[in-house]
């Protein structure tokens, strides 16, 4: 069990300091990108901050 927690606790540090580089690495694959894309608009919280920012003059 500790031995369980311990390869949790550690892929959960490395995946939170490399998130920005995993992130680029999964954006960089053009079907993905889409996916993500179009996952976040159909949520509204997201969709309601982002529109009003890219249609602003």
């Amino acid at each position: 069990m500790f031995a369980l927690l311990s390869i949790a606790g550690t892929l959960a540090v490395v995946i939170f300091k490399w998130r920005f580089r995993i992130m680029n690495t999964l954006l960089a694959v053009s079907f993905l990108r889409k996916a993500i894309v179009m996952l976040s608009m159909n949520m509204p919280a997201i969709r309601e901050k982002l529109m009003p920012r890219l249609f602003q003059r």
